[in-house]
Protein backbone atom coordinates (compact mmCIF):
# COMPACT_ATOMS: atom_id res chain seq x y z
CA UNK A 1 0.00 0.00 0.00
CA UNK A 2 1.38 3.60 -0.88
CA UNK A 3 0.54 6.92 0.77
CA UNK A 4 0.67 9.47 -1.33
CA UNK A 5 1.90 12.52 -0.07
CA UNK A 6 4.02 12.60 3.21
CA UNK A 7 2.53 15.13 5.90
CA UNK A 8 2.04 18.47 7.78
CA UNK A 9 2.42 23.15 11.89
CA UNK A 10 3.08 23.50 14.14
CA UNK A 11 -1.58 29.50 29.66
CA UNK A 12 -3.10 28.79 32.03
CA UNK A 13 -6.55 28.19 31.34
CA UNK A 14 -10.30 27.06 32.35
CA UNK A 15 -11.11 23.49 31.12
CA UNK A 16 -14.03 21.30 31.91
CA UNK A 17 -13.47 18.81 34.01
CA UNK A 18 -14.59 15.39 34.15
CA UNK A 19 -16.63 13.70 36.89
CA UNK A 20 -14.83 12.44 40.09
CA UNK A 21 -15.63 9.08 39.09
CA UNK A 22 -13.72 9.88 35.36
CA UNK A 23 -11.06 11.56 36.83
CA UNK A 24 -10.73 13.13 33.33
CA UNK A 25 -9.73 17.03 31.98
CA UNK A 26 -11.81 17.33 29.08
CA UNK A 27 -10.08 19.77 26.57
CA UNK A 28 -13.05 21.56 24.22
CA UNK A 29 -13.69 24.69 21.91
CA UNK A 30 -14.39 27.13 24.98
CA UNK A 31 -11.44 25.60 27.29
CA UNK A 32 -8.76 24.51 24.99
CA UNK A 33 -5.48 24.68 27.36
CA UNK A 34 -4.25 23.31 30.61
CA UNK A 35 -1.19 23.86 32.01
CA UNK A 36 0.96 20.42 33.00
CA UNK A 37 3.46 22.58 35.59
CA UNK A 38 1.15 23.78 37.38
CA UNK A 39 -0.56 20.42 38.07
CA UNK A 40 2.91 18.77 38.69
CA UNK A 41 2.69 16.60 36.23
CA UNK A 42 5.65 17.87 33.70
CA UNK A 43 8.40 14.81 34.63
CA UNK A 44 8.14 11.06 33.82
CA UNK A 45 6.41 9.56 30.94
CA UNK A 46 3.95 11.30 29.39
CA UNK A 47 1.36 8.82 27.46
CA UNK A 48 -0.94 9.84 24.36
CA UNK A 49 -2.82 7.16 23.32
CA UNK A 50 -5.39 6.70 20.28
CA UNK A 51 -8.32 4.94 20.26
CA UNK A 52 -11.21 4.64 17.74
CA UNK A 53 -14.25 2.64 16.89
CA UNK A 54 -17.04 2.88 14.05
CA UNK A 55 -20.15 4.43 14.76
CA UNK A 56 -22.34 1.56 14.65
CA UNK A 57 -25.46 3.59 13.47
CA UNK A 58 -23.17 4.92 10.68
CA UNK A 59 -22.48 1.22 9.16
CA UNK A 60 -24.10 0.42 5.58
CA UNK A 61 -24.59 -2.30 3.49
CA UNK A 62 -24.60 -5.86 4.00
CA UNK A 63 -22.94 -5.22 7.78
CA UNK A 64 -26.35 -2.63 8.52
CA UNK A 65 -28.54 -5.59 6.66
CA UNK A 66 -27.11 -8.11 9.24
CA UNK A 67 -27.65 -6.29 12.22
CA UNK A 68 -31.42 -5.52 11.06
CA UNK A 69 -31.32 -9.58 10.60
CA UNK A 70 -29.61 -10.01 13.86
CA UNK A 71 -30.20 -7.26 16.22
CA UNK A 72 -28.09 -9.68 18.81
CA UNK A 73 -25.31 -8.70 17.39
CA UNK A 74 -25.53 -4.81 18.46
CA UNK A 75 -25.40 -6.07 21.70
CA UNK A 76 -21.41 -7.03 21.25
CA UNK A 77 -18.86 -4.75 22.72
CA UNK A 78 -17.59 -1.68 20.73
CA UNK A 79 -14.29 -3.01 20.01
CA UNK A 80 -15.54 -6.40 18.85
CA UNK A 81 -18.28 -4.25 16.13
CA UNK A 82 -14.99 -2.43 15.17
CA UNK A 83 -13.32 -5.14 14.07
CA UNK A 84 -15.51 -5.92 11.56
CA UNK A 85 -15.25 -5.73 7.87
CA UNK A 86 -16.17 -2.01 7.60
CA UNK A 87 -13.73 -1.35 10.48
CA UNK A 88 -10.33 -3.18 8.77
CA UNK A 89 -11.26 -0.24 5.56
CA UNK A 90 -10.08 2.51 8.17
CA UNK A 91 -6.93 2.81 9.72
CA UNK A 92 -6.13 5.73 11.95
CA UNK A 93 -2.65 5.93 12.45
CA UNK A 94 -1.29 8.53 15.66
CA UNK A 95 2.12 10.74 14.80
CA UNK A 96 3.76 13.53 16.30
CA UNK A 97 6.03 16.30 14.89
CA UNK A 98 8.35 17.67 17.14
CA UNK A 99 10.78 20.97 17.48
CA UNK A 100 13.30 20.67 20.29
CA UNK A 101 15.55 23.50 21.29
CA UNK A 102 18.25 22.96 19.56
CA UNK A 103 16.35 23.91 15.87
CA UNK A 104 16.20 20.10 15.13
CA UNK A 105 12.63 18.81 14.08
CA UNK A 106 10.99 15.75 12.31
CA UNK A 107 8.27 13.32 12.47
CA UNK A 108 7.38 10.35 14.99
CA UNK A 109 5.22 8.40 13.09
CA UNK A 110 4.32 4.49 11.69
CA UNK A 111 4.96 5.57 8.49
CA UNK A 112 8.48 5.14 7.21
CA UNK A 113 9.30 3.62 10.20
CA UNK A 114 9.83 6.59 12.20
CA UNK A 115 9.21 5.38 15.66
CA UNK A 116 11.59 7.68 18.02
CA UNK A 117 13.73 7.60 21.03
CA UNK A 118 12.23 7.75 24.34
CA UNK A 119 15.52 8.10 26.41
CA UNK A 120 17.45 10.45 23.43
CA UNK A 121 16.43 12.84 20.52
CA UNK A 122 13.37 13.86 20.47
CA UNK A 123 12.45 12.08 23.66
CA UNK A 124 9.31 10.75 21.45
CA UNK A 125 8.20 7.15 20.83
CA UNK A 126 5.64 5.35 19.19
CA UNK A 127 4.28 2.03 20.92
CA UNK A 128 3.48 0.78 17.56
CA UNK A 129 0.78 0.46 14.65
CA UNK A 130 -2.93 -0.72 15.61
CA UNK A 131 -4.62 -1.07 12.50
CA UNK A 132 -7.52 -1.93 13.62
CA UNK A 133 -9.17 1.00 16.48
CA UNK A 134 -8.31 -1.90 19.12
CA UNK A 135 -9.00 -0.86 23.00
CA UNK A 136 -5.55 -0.50 23.47
CA UNK A 137 -5.19 1.71 20.38
CA UNK A 138 -1.98 3.21 19.74
CA UNK A 139 0.29 5.28 22.10
CA UNK A 140 3.11 7.55 21.83
CA UNK A 141 5.42 8.41 24.97
CA UNK A 142 7.08 11.40 25.56
CA UNK A 143 9.95 11.52 28.64
CA UNK A 144 9.31 14.78 30.15
CA UNK A 145 12.07 14.57 32.40
CA UNK A 146 13.86 16.02 29.13
CA UNK A 147 11.20 18.89 28.48
CA UNK A 148 13.90 21.30 28.81
CA UNK A 149 15.15 20.24 25.33
CA UNK A 150 11.64 20.08 24.00
CA UNK A 151 10.43 23.25 22.41
CA UNK A 152 6.85 21.63 21.12
CA UNK A 153 5.18 19.10 19.60
CA UNK A 154 2.00 18.50 17.37
CA UNK A 155 0.14 15.72 17.85
CA UNK A 156 -1.91 14.39 14.89
CA UNK A 157 -4.09 11.80 13.58
CA UNK A 158 -4.55 10.59 10.00
CA UNK A 159 -5.89 8.27 7.75
CA UNK A 160 -3.26 6.04 5.78
CA UNK A 161 -5.08 4.63 3.39
CA UNK A 162 -8.57 3.35 2.29
CA UNK A 163 -11.28 6.45 2.20
CA UNK A 164 -11.66 9.43 4.45
CA UNK A 165 -14.05 8.21 7.00
CA UNK A 166 -13.21 10.98 9.74
CA UNK A 167 -17.11 10.80 10.24
CA UNK A 168 -17.65 7.45 10.48
CA UNK A 169 -15.12 7.04 13.57
CA UNK A 170 -15.70 8.13 16.90
CA UNK A 171 -12.46 8.85 17.80
CA UNK A 172 -10.45 10.09 20.99
CA UNK A 173 -6.86 11.19 21.95
CA UNK A 174 -6.01 10.75 25.60
CA UNK A 175 -3.45 12.17 27.48
CA UNK A 176 -2.02 10.39 30.65
CA UNK A 177 0.23 12.74 32.53
CA UNK A 178 2.40 11.09 35.32
CA UNK A 179 0.67 12.75 38.38
CA UNK A 180 -3.43 13.93 37.98
CA UNK A 181 -6.22 13.33 35.76
CA UNK A 182 -6.08 12.29 32.09
CA UNK A 183 -6.66 15.10 29.40
CA UNK A 184 -9.26 13.96 26.71
CA UNK A 185 -9.50 15.32 22.96
CA UNK A 186 -12.59 14.06 21.29
CA UNK A 187 -12.27 14.06 17.47
CA UNK A 188 -16.11 14.09 17.15
CA UNK A 189 -17.13 16.80 14.43
CA UNK A 190 -17.80 15.95 11.22
CA UNK A 191 -15.63 16.19 8.33
CA UNK A 192 -16.64 13.78 5.87
CA UNK A 193 -13.48 14.19 3.45
CA UNK A 194 -10.87 15.28 5.75
CA UNK A 195 -7.34 13.03 5.59
CA UNK A 196 -5.33 14.21 8.82
CA UNK A 197 -5.75 15.99 11.77
CA UNK A 198 -3.76 17.86 14.12
CA UNK A 199 -5.13 17.03 17.75
CA UNK A 200 -3.19 19.07 20.20
CA UNK A 201 0.01 21.11 20.64
CA UNK A 202 2.32 20.43 23.52
CA UNK A 203 4.53 23.61 24.24
CA UNK A 204 7.40 24.85 26.62
CA UNK A 205 6.65 28.49 26.98
CA UNK A 206 9.50 29.86 29.42
CA UNK A 207 9.93 26.71 30.82
CA UNK A 208 6.03 26.04 32.10
CA UNK A 209 4.64 23.26 29.58
CA UNK A 210 1.19 23.49 28.05
CA UNK A 211 -1.30 21.37 26.77
CA UNK A 212 -3.71 22.87 23.65
CA UNK A 213 -6.32 21.51 22.11
CA UNK A 214 -6.35 21.96 18.22
CA UNK A 215 -8.63 19.56 16.47
CA UNK A 216 -8.31 21.30 13.08
CA UNK A 217 -8.75 18.74 10.09
CA UNK A 218 -7.33 18.83 6.61
CA UNK A 219 -8.28 17.68 3.64
CA UNK A 220 -4.69 16.64 2.54
CA UNK A 221 -1.26 14.91 4.68
CA UNK A 222 1.57 15.47 7.06
CA UNK A 223 2.66 18.06 4.39
CA UNK A 224 -0.71 20.48 4.65
CA UNK A 225 0.24 20.00 8.52
CA UNK A 226 3.73 21.26 8.26
CA UNK A 227 2.47 24.53 6.10
CA UNK A 228 -0.10 24.99 8.77
CA UNK A 229 2.29 25.14 11.77
CA UNK A 230 5.69 26.29 9.66
CA UNK A 231 7.34 22.90 10.74
CA UNK A 232 9.66 23.53 7.43
CA UNK A 233 10.16 19.59 6.52
CA UNK A 234 10.30 17.81 3.51
CA UNK A 235 7.82 15.16 2.38
CA UNK A 236 7.69 12.58 0.26
CA UNK A 237 5.84 9.32 -0.65
CA UNK A 238 5.92 6.71 2.10
CA UNK A 239 5.37 3.59 3.00
CA UNK A 240 4.44 1.39 5.77
CA UNK A 241 5.84 -2.07 6.69
CA UNK A 242 3.21 -4.76 6.55
CA UNK A 243 2.25 -6.19 10.04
Amino acid sequence: MGFLDGLWRGRDTDFDSGSAASNAIELTKRHRQVSLTKQGAATGHLRINLTWRMRTGDLGGPQRESLLRHPLKALKPPEIVGHTQSMVNVDLDLGCLYELEDGSKGVVQPLGGYFGDINGAPYVKLSGDDRFGSASGETIYVNLDHREAIKRLLVFVYIYDQTPAFDRTQAMVTLYPSNGPRIEIGLDERHPQARSCAVVVIENVKGELFVRREVKFVYGFQAELDRLYGWGLQWGRGYKTKA
